[in-house]
Parts: C-alpha cells; sequence; structure tokens
C-alpha cells in the first residue's frame, strides 16, 4: 500500500499549501468537479450523520454544501496548514457572528495532522476527504485515524489521484535519476489499506478524466498555484537545466490535439463503513448475547 522508494516531505506539503491557500480558489475546477461527482456517489447511500468530518478541507469550499445536504449536522473542518483554514474561516466580526443567529451553526476548524486526529473515538458520523489522500506516501496511519473517529456504522467517502495522473507529463519528462514529478498509489492498493484499517464492505471505482491547455505553462500555473508540485524527498534540488525544459516542452508538444494538449487526471473513489468490532484492542474476542424474540 505503501512506495518504499518514495517518500513525501510533510512539511513541504504544509509550506507550499499554505503558501497556495489564497490562490486556490481560482484554480480549484477540477477539485470542485471531483466533489460534485463524490456527493453524487453519496446520493445513494442511505446514512443520517451526526457529526460530519472534512479532512483535508483546504479553503472549505465542501463545507456549505453539507450544511445545505444535512440542515443542523455538526461539521469539523480539518487541515494540516493554518493559512487553508484561514480561508475556510473567513473573516468574521461579531457583527456578522450575531446576523448568523437562526443560521447553521458555524464548524469548527481545527488545524491537525491527518495521522493524529485531535477526536475523540466514536466522534465523527462521515469523514469526507477529497483529494488528500495523495499527500501521504503511505495512507494506512491517517485510514486508521479515521476508522478510530468513526462511530460504529461510520462511513469513510474520500477521492485522490491514480497512477496515470499527468502521464503525458511523466512520459515527456527527459531521462533523470531524480524524483521530478509525484507518484500516486494504485487503487487496488488504497482498497487493501482500507481492509488493514479495519473498515468493511470497501467500494472503490476509477474514471479518467482529460484536461486540456492552449499551452504547457498553463498546466505548470495550475501545480503551482494550487500548491500541487513535487514534494518527494528525492526530488532535484537545483535548477533544472535548460536543455531539460527545452526537450519536456518539445515532448509534449507532440501530443497536442486540435489545438490543445492533454493532461489525463485518474480519479479514484473510495468509500466504506466501520463494522462492530469482534476483538478489543488487547486482541480479546468480543461475544455478544442477544436475547430471542418473544
Amino acid at each position: 500500500m505503501t512506495m518504499p522508494d518514495f517518500q513525501l516531505d510533510p512539511r513541504l506539503v504544509r509550506r507550499r499549501a499554505g503558501r497556495a491557500a489564497s490562490g486556490y480558489a481560482t484554480v480549484d475546477t477540477l477539485a470542485r468537479e471531483i466533489s460534485r461527482r463524490m456527493a453524487e456517489r453519496l446520493d445513494y447511500i442511505r446514512i443520517e450523520p451526526k457529526r460530519i468530518l472534512d479532512l483535508g478541507c483546504g479553503p472549505g469550499a465542501d463545507l456549505a454544501t453539507f450544511a445545505e445536504r444535512y440542515p443542523g449536522v455538526a461539521r469539523i473542518a480539518i487541515d494540516s496548514a493554518p493559512a487553508m483554514l484561514t480561508q475556510a474561516r473567513g473573516e468574521k466580526s461579531l457583527l456578522k457572528r450575531l446576523m448568523r443567529f437562526g443560521k447553521p451553526a458555524e464548524p469548527d476548524f481545527v488545524c491537525a495532522d491527518a495521522t493524529a486526529l485531535p477526536l475523540t473515538r466514536g466522534s465523527i458520523s462521515l469523514a469526507w476527504s477529497n483529494l488528500m489522500l495523495q499527500w501521504l506516501h503511505d495512507p494506512l496511519p491517517a485510514l486508521k485515524e479515521i476508522h478510530r473517529t468513526l462511530e460504529v456504522g461510520g462511513l469513510v467517502m474520500f477521492s485522490t489521484f491514480g497512477p496515470d495522473t499527468l502521464k503525458e507529463l511523466r512520459a515527456s519528462l527527459p531521462p533523470s535519476q531524480a524524483e521530478h514529478l509525484h507518484r500516486f498509489i494504485d487503487m487496488h492498493d488504497l482498497g487493501d489499506a482500507l481492509v488493514g484499517a479495519g473498515f468493511s464492505d470497501p467500494v472503490m471505482d476509477m474514471e479518467i478524466l482529460t484536461v486540456t491547455y492552449t499551452k504547457l505553462d498553463d498546466l505548470f500555473h495550475d501545480l503551482r498555484t494550487s500548491g500541487s508540485t513535487n514534494a518527494a524527498l528525492s526530488r532535484p534540488r537545483g535548477l533544472v537545466g535548460k536543455k531539460h525544459w527545452e526537450e519536456l516542452r518539445s515532448n509534449y508538444e507532440t501530443l497536442r490535439r486540435d489545438g490543445r494538449l492533454p493532461a489525463t487526471v485518474e480519479v479514484v473513489y473510495g468509500h466504506a463503513w466501520k463494522a462492530a468490532p469482534k476483538v478489543l484492542d488487547d486482541g480479546r474476542a468480543i461475544v455478544r448475547f442477544e436475547r430471542k424474540p418473544g
């Protein structure tokens, strides 16, 4: 489920997310579309949550959707980048807060790492995570934390990117020993991680989206502005030479069709349930006795 030869620098991930916070909403079209498709999947699931966790909430675009879909349900927004939470929270004066009387309560905003959630066991009904897991080189610790915080019968639903994401860019890169591009975990490995974290009845599916650009610099702009740049420990630390960039651009240009350059995005969706435990934390089996009807 993890890639031993690919490790991310979590401090760099947080730092870049923080720098991207103020401009993220200008380049979040793909994230909003994936969120919409996740919501369509949620339409077919019967759940009445008492508390919702938006893990990796970014600038908080999904929070209003939850308020509309589940009126009055408490929401917790967690992100590891304080600047993202500032965007999600917005600048709310006392007057603005007073004017919200009779409207849905504000979410709780918490800055925390996905692998160490400051939430009590069984306190969440629905854990939602849109495009966060790709920033973990091993998703298992985060999935275990989600499982811990979910109540029995609770649901986790997430989206992330699969290995074919940016395959055109990967193929256009000149040969190099350095890790020039982010790597993504396979859908089947994510399914195994769900089971390893203790979840039941995992459902995984995938779809391919293609984003097109008039020029390669527009793709690079979207990646930089959204903070979606390489954070591998094995990334090149110095400046890349002019010859490298010229070869990359030349290779990518051969993919142009109808005046546009394609960028493939493999979107992986997953959801699973927290079933009643069969053993205690110390390994002892749980035996349940139920009274017969009548």
